[in-house]
């Protein structure tokens, strides 16, 4: 079985372009998600809104 290395000539070949640039879109994609359920859980304490305030917590630890 061949290895692959990071820094080695058929590294290029598998991450193309398109695929860096969409591990980079989904990565902030991902960051723009959490951030806005960080703000939502920020004014969920405001409110007092416990049971909004569990379940954006759940859903922060799902993607996190």
């Amino acid at each position: 079985m061949e290895k692959k290395l990071l820094n080695s000539p058929q590294h290029s070949e598998e991450y193309t372009d398109a695929a860096v640039a969409e591990m980079f879109l989904n990565n902030v994609l991902l960051e723009f998600k959490r951030e806005k359920i960080r703000k939502e859980i920020d004014q969920t304490l405001q409110d007092g809104n416990k049971e909004l305030f569990l379940q954006l917590t759940e859903e922060l630890k799902k993607i996190s």
